[in-house]
């Protein structure tokens, strides 16, 4: 029988599942976020509520089982600009076609407020996010910047561009 792939904004109810989600997140790959294992461990339930609430972020299903987050928002380095931040998948959902419906979330997300290019960083060394992006319809603009809390770590940008 054929999975059942879903995505849907994550609410207040979906905290935990967003603080597991993450810090899997942040295990399995821990040079592609801006926040550490040990940092985000630490932060009260309450700061989770607020991600789950206030961020734009998305939760990815397979038949109904949490499998994949994705969220979206602006960049303030970057005026009026659209970003995908936090994209994480679970190694078993893989391929599956979750991480595809994550990120169209978003990009529906962005079109739905006028948006015309949506953006993001992708580190340097997570070569395997780099070509799932690229798979996705994203390019690199050119632009390379140092992640902020690890000077080692370089972020390319990317841009998807959102033609009607």
């Amino acid at each position: 029988m054929p999975e059942r792939l879903s995505v849907r904004p994550c609410s207040v109810g979906d905290a935990t599942t967003l603080r597991a989600l993450r810090l899997e997140a942040l295990r399995d790959t821990p040079d592609a976020f801006g926040s550490t294992y040990g940092e985000a461990s630490k932060w009260p339930m309450r700061r989770w509520v607020a991600m789950a609430t206030d961020f734009n972020y998305y939760l990815g299903e397979i038949d109904g089982t949490p499998a994949g987050i994705a969220s979206g928002g602006w960049n303030e380095r970057y005026a009026d600009t659209h970003w995908l931040f936090g994209m994480f998948v679970t190694r078993a959902a893989r391929g599956s076609g979750l991480a595809d419906l994550l990120v169209e979330a978003v990009v529906a997300w962005a079109r739905g407020l006028g948006a015309d290019a949506l953006y993001l960083h992708v580190t340097s060394s997570v070569t395997r996010a780099q070509h799932f992006y690229t798979r996705v319809g994203f390019a690199p603009t050119g632009e390379q910047i140092t992640m902020d809390r690890d000077p080692s770590l370089q972020l390319i940008t990317m841009v998807k561009h959102l033609a009607p």
